[in-house]
């Protein structure tokens, strides 16, 4: 099935991106392999390369993956100064460990720190950090104002905070990638202190502007209405809701945990059942229309499920082979990557082949938003900037 061009017919659901981002996370979190785990990033690294747009809100995967360093960087950090509860014989370096009084039993700080605990940091902090890049690819692939069209009723309030919030940064990045670009075309420094701080201003100008106008089409269409249900619904909708999301809650942890698939997959079904219909009786106060409303087509089922294969693939494999996705930081031993949880994390490539691909588009950003077929300019001569 080739992938067709992505139009406004065809483009594919954004809830489908996060249930494969969501696959991919879930992935990571069985195991602590760092070659699994390089390869889940290289897998959501390679499906962004190839599907995402040139929209602002697909520059954020190279401030997730930035993001993903510094969690490794702090997580050896704290290893190397506060210790590791992990014991090992191959002593690093001893630092000069701080007499803490007796109510701080089982913390130190300094002591001796061994290759056994900066090992097991290595691989926690990595673990974390797929995470988080797993997330970011989501954030760089679905559109934000397409996902908010799909949200259920009650969560139409919610979901425009979060998506406001959501692209504020990135339309931030853009104005300043725009006015520097301009400076440097009036022959004007755009490093320094000096042109950060009359950068600042036509950006916080262009922010106010954009609230303002947001603001305006906001109250044009209506939003914040609610329609008059009785006392009984709401109450009944409450404790739906905030009794489904526990029971989701409860029902991941279990998943998540190692100890704990017993219980967890019967209470997230159940707590997904409990939130699924006190949000639908919560859209009944939502008083808003549908102009052409979301497609969930068979790309969609493709992509979703290639994530949930993966998600479901490793959880399978950590239940027959936990040695084999979990490499032991004592005794020190090299990592190997476990044939079959590999072959499964590559079922994660199958979005990249399948979506439809990103219209007038720059690939993996090179820079510079097409309309219409055609590329726009790079940089805007005539954006405002004080006069010095």
């Amino acid at each position: 099935m080739s992938a067709p061009q992505a139009t406004r017919t065809t483009a594919l659901h954004a809830g489908a991106w996060w249930l494969w981002a969501l696959g991919l996370a879930t992935a990571a979190s069985r195991t602590t392999d760092p070659l699994l785990l390089g390869l889940l990033v290289g897998v959501a690294g390679y499906v962004v390369a190839a599907r995402r747009t040139d929209a602002p809100w697909a520059r954020s995967y190279g401030a997730f993956v930035k993001l993903g360093l510094v969690v490794i960087a702090i997580r050896l950090v704290f290893a190397f100064f506060l210790g590791s509860p992990i014991p090992g014989t191959h002593t690093l370096v001893t630092l000069p460990e701080v007499p803490l009084p007796d109510w701080a039993k089982g913390v130190r700080i300094g002591g001796r720190v061994t290759a056994e605990g900066m090992v097991f940091a290595l691989y926690d902090g990595l673990k974390l950090a797929t995470l988080l890049i797993c997330l970011g690819a989501a954030n760089a692939l679905a559109n934000p104002a397409r996902l908010l069209k799909s949200l259920p009723g009650a969560l139409y309030e919610a979901g425009v905070a979060v998506v406001v919030a959501m692209t504020f940064a990135p339309n931030l990045v853009a104005d300043v990638q725009r006015l520097r670009a301009a400076r440097r075309l009036r022959g004007r420094p755009d490093r320094g202190v000096k042109a950060l701080l009359q950068v600042g201003l036509p950006v916080l100008e262009g922010a106010l502007e954009r609230s303002v106008a947001l603001a305006a089409a906001m109250d044009a269409r209506g939003y914040g209405r609610s329609a008059q249900v009785p006392p009984a619904v709401r109450h009944t909708t409450s404790v739906l809701t905030l009794g489904g999301l526990l029971g989701v809650c409860a029902g991941t942890y279990g998943l998540l945990g190692d100890t704990g698939g017993g219980y967890g997959l019967p209470l997230l079904l159940a707590g997904l059942a409990a939130a699924l219909a006190g949000l639908w009786l919560g859209g009944r106060r939502s008083v808003r229309s549908r102009y052409r409303p979301e497609r969930w087509g068979a790309r969609a089922w493709l992509v979703a499920g290639s994530g949930i294969a993966v998600a479901a693939l490793m959880i399978w494999a950590n239940d027959y082979a936990p040695a084999a996705l979990h490499p032991p930081a004592v005794p020190l031993t090299a990592p190997v990557l476990p044939l079959w949880p590999a072959v499964s994390v590559l079922v994660g490539l199958l979005p990249a082949f399948v979506a439809p691909l990103p219209s007038g588009a720059d690939r993996a950003g090179s820079g510079g938003a097409s309309r219409g077929g055609r590329r726009a300019p790079d940089v805007v001569p005539c954006t405002k900037e004080p006069t010095q």
